[in-house]
């Protein structure tokens, strides 16, 4: 295997580990740690950048091992209808460069697509963290607002009875008062009655 498919497939194994990394249970606070960091990092963001300038070379070597792929089966095709005695070497050479060439397009369109899946799969989990994020928050801000809302209804429930306290204080005093202005009049008129009773007597 040359050297550059070589480090293609280190590159395939690199996107194995790191895709069986995301994708393994973990808990959610290390989850985060993570992909923060993963996400957030300069020096991670200068990694992808290089990473993404390399792909462009995998892409390239897929690209020119499936033009390779596809000569040595035209080449076969035309060998087999141009001579039909069989040779050993010449099939066994074929098989080979046959193998190597769908080896090398297996590599580079397995790497290429790991890719892929792998950048997708990563936004997929961060856009859910932040998702989890927000409802956390959300939630956190619901509750502490139903907090506030349920001592700002204690204070205007004491302030009823309050005023309900006041109104049956003022009723109270209110029959109070019609009673002694009931009485007061009574007793003025058995006085009126009485002077009245008094001055008869003196004419008399």
């Amino acid at each position: 295997m040359t050297l550059y498919y070589s480090i293609c497939f280190a590159l395939l194994m690199a996107e194995l580990g790191l895709f069986c990394t995301i994708v393994c249970p973990m808990p959610f606070a290390l989850r985060k740690k993570m992909f923060h960091f993963l996400s957030e990092n300069p020096i991670v963001a200068k990694v992808q950048y290089g990473l993404k300038i390399t792909f462009i070379f995998v892409a390239v070597l897929f690209v020119d091992a499936l033009q390779r792929m596809v000569r040595i089966a035209q080449e076969g095709a035309t060998a087999k209808m141009k001579s039909d005695i069989s040779d050993v070497r010449a099939e066994t050479n074929y098989a080979a460069r046959r193998f190597y060439a769908q080896r090398n397009l297996y590599l580079t369109g397995a790497t290429l697509f790991l890719s892929l899946l792998l950048a997708r799969v990563f936004y997929i989990i961060l856009d859910f963290i932040t998702v989890q994020e927000s409802y956390t928050a959300l939630q956190a801000k619901t509750a502490k607002g139903s907090g506030a809302s349920g001592e700002e209804t204690e204070k205007l429930r004491l302030r009823v009875q309050e005023l309900e306290a006041k109104e049956r204080d003022f009723e109270t005093l209110k029959k109070q008062a019609n009673q002694q202005n009931t009485e007061y009049g009574r007793l003025a008129d058995e006085h009126n009655k009485a002077t009245g009773a008094v001055s008869n007597k003196r004419v008399d």
